[in-house]
């Protein structure tokens, strides 16, 4: 009976593993963060004790609309923070 003949396969190798060690945010990402919820809290604070006349005098009501993006900003910000 002829014999086989054997399969040449290469071993299995698994691929190299990935660091698990914590990951580490850039050292101006937390200031950043914090500074644009306290600049956008000052600045809607400004804006009703002002009566909408500062911090830009020519865009009235929407001078909220600023500061609340600024501070939607910080806490979108908060979801990338380890």
């Amino acid at each position: 009976m002829p014999e086989s003949k054997s399969r040449k396969k290469a071993t299995y190798t698994p691929p190299p593993a990935k660091s698990t060690g914590p990951k580490v945010n850039a050292p101006w990402f937390l200031p950043v963060m914090l500074g644009l919820m306290i600049v956008g809290l000052v600045w809607i604070v400004v804006t009703y004790l002002t009566q909408s006349q500062y911090p830009i005098p020519g865009i009235d009501q929407w001078n909220l609309a600023v500061g609340f993006a600024l501070i939607i900003a910080g806490f979108s910000m908060t979801t990338r923070w380890h």
